[in-house]
């Protein structure tokens, strides 16, 4: 036991390498104090598309949403307002701040929810443990395998009280632009986790079309079953080997468009085993932006 919960059966004494829980286990502790459920419902708009294109779902969620949970825009209060890409996560105090005012404490369990498979879930997910805290998961499936499965919804929004998080940023999970160049001719493996159109150039939202050389696509999309719950583990495991992942890499860095999808990539690399992953905050809004940087 930890944190007032019962960590998932898969295995209790690393939640971070393996953080999912289902919507069996959620739904036996909606009553539970230490825990902190987050909505965090959004989409994204094909590049194609003119802008803008990002949204939030906070209207669905002021319709109806999993008991307890409180809701997190994933567009404007987890990221950095002062990056004029709007792609990196919030400073520590300003992402402390949401957190407080969520009722999410040093010793609170998160479990993160979207209706996207899992991609802003996974953003919560990873930006909570860049910030030191890893007792955190996303949940399974998420609000549409929660719905089918008729489980319980509510409009009513609750009354947290505010609590104190203490930020302590941990640079393992997170790389730079520079830091990402300074890999390039190393052992370190790039996974592209964008759409096979961005990945071969055909659409971009950078001005620039490509990928960073040496990357390997292995679409976000291609990690979800079709009811939106993570791949299992050896599956994960397969796809990218195929790919060229595999325990010879000195560290795996995912990408995406803004850092979203990427978290969702390192999701799904954590829970197939790969502990040395970080994801490149920025991604290709930053590189392809940047003219200083080598493209494929």
């Amino acid at each position: 036991m930890k944190f007032g919960v019962e960590y998932p059966s898969v295995d209790n004494t690393a939640m971070a390498e393996h953080p999912l829980v289902t919507t069996d286990w959620l739904h036996a502790r909606l009553r539970d104090d230490h825990i902190r459920i987050v909505d965090i419902r959004g989409h994204v708009l094909p590049p194609t598309e003119p802008p803008p294109h990002y949204f939030n779902h906070y209207d669905d969620y002021v319709e109806r949403h999993i008991p307890g949970a409180v809701f997190v825009d994933w567009v404007h209060e987890i990221t950095d307002p002062a990056d004029p890409r709007h792609a990196r996560i919030a400073p520590p105090e300003r992402f402390a701040a949401v957190m407080r005012r969520c009722g999410i404490g040093d010793d609170t369990f998160v479990v993160a929810y979207d209706d996207a498979a899992g991609m802003f879930a996974a953003r919560l997910w990873w930006a909570l443990n860049c910030y030191g805290h890893a007792a955190s998961a996303v949940l399974d499936g998420g609000w549409n395998k929660w719905i089918a499965e008729g489980r319980p919804t509510t409009a009513e929004v609750p009354r947290v009280a505010p609590a104190r998080f203490t930020p302590r940023p941990q640079p393992a999970w997170i790389r730079t632009g520079d830091q990402v160049m300074a890999a390039l001719n190393a052992s370190v493996k790039l996974v592209d986790v964008r759409s096979p159109q961005e990945f071969n150039g055909e659409q971009s939202r950078a001005k620039r079309f490509g990928h960073i050389p040496g990357a390997v696509n292995v679409p976000r999309t291609s990690l979800a079953a079709p009811d939106g719950t993570l791949l299992p583990p050896e599956v994960l495991r397969e796809k990218f080997a195929q790919a060229g992942i595999d325990g010879r890499a000195s560290e795996i860095v995912t990408y995406c468009n803004a850092g979203v999808s990427a978290s969702f990539g390192l999701l799904a690399l954590r829970v197939a085993g790969f502990a040395n992953s970080a994801v490149y905050d920025g991604s290709w809004k930053d590189w392809g932006n940047d003219d200083s940087r080598p493209i494929e």
